[in-house]
């Protein structure tokens, strides 16, 4: 048997982020510290008896339920992170990412951060060459999020700031902004000010009264390209004998505008246009 260090790639080590997923409960997240104990109303498990182990395998608790080891994605990350304000979910978060072309270098803003969801999967794509620059008012909230994303190995592709959108933002010639504000229509010239020219900018609002104001804003504003959208994900049983939607859906959870930042106010193409009456 060869136990080169190539070997031990495929081996939990001290230190590694590790998800606990039952097949039927809750799944938990931990890093690896020897001599530690994970205890939950399913039962306790030891973490030395799952450092060591391959990645993938089925350990049981001392109560006998099953809990598979396996390396959290960032879907994981997202919707098992502590938080204290509202989460976004990942159907949003998906598309916003590719609306905004977040990338490896990509240098992004998002202002009114929370617990830090969609801050780490901004963080993630961006890679070690790019930058998120998260503004958040609360200090309480934000320190949460730090520890989210420390907890997630991705802290150092951050830089938190303690601000509100009114104040602007320090940055210049950014690739992208995203606001997670209740009235993003105030601040245009502040993101204005901050993205480079053909820049993406983006929000989510909960409602058609915000949506509303956002586009006469925007219309009149040094934005173009406009869009507005929402995302609704169904989930089907996955058992091949009794195929068909779940009960319960995740439907509307916001609207999504999205625009560029161009030099030429008041652009607008003729789908941006009212419908004309017809006689």
């Amino acid at each position: 048997m060869n136990n080169g260090a190539s070997d031990q790639v495929n081996l939990v080590q001290p230190g590694d982020l590790v998800q606990l997923h039952g097949s039927t409960h809750k799944s938990h997240l931990l890093v690896m510290k020897p001599g530690e104990v994970l205890q939950t109303h399913r039962g306790v498990i030891r973490h030395d008896d799952i450092i060591g182990q391959p990645w993938g395998i089925k350990l049981t608790s001392h109560t006998g339920n099953p809990f598979f080891v396996l390396q959290p994605g960032i879907t994981d990350l997202v919707q098992n992170l502590k938080r204290t304000t509202q989460i976004m979910y990942p159907k949003d978060i998906g598309y916003i990412v590719l609306r905004l072309s977040v990338g490896a270098g990509t240098r992004v803003l998002e202002c009114g951060g929370g617990s830090g969801g969609l801050t780490a999967v901004l963080a993630y794509l961006v890679g070690s060459e790019g930058k998120v620059y998260s503004y958040e008012r609360n200090p309480e909230v934000q320190t949460l999020a730090k520890k989210n994303l420390n907890l997630f190995g991705l802290a150092e592709r951050v830089e938190f700031n303690l601000g509100e959108a009114k104040d602007g933002f320090a940055e210049r010639n950014l690739d992208a902004i995203f606001l997670d504000l209740p009235n993003p229509y105030d601040y245009l010239d502040e993101v204005a000010a901050s993205l480079k020219a053909g820049g993406s900018f983006a929000t989510l609002l909960p409602t058609v009264n915000q949506v509303e104001i956002l586009l006469r804003a925007l219309s009149q504003s040094t934005f173009a390209f406009i869009d507005v959208c929402e995302i609704l994900l169904r989930h089907y049983k996955s058992d091949w004998a009794k195929i068909r939607p779940v009960d319960r859906m995740v439907a509307h959870t916001g609207y999504l505008v999205f625009a560029r930042f161009v030099h030429e106010p008041g652009l607008e193409t003729e789908e941006n246009q009212p419908a004309a009456e017809e006689n």
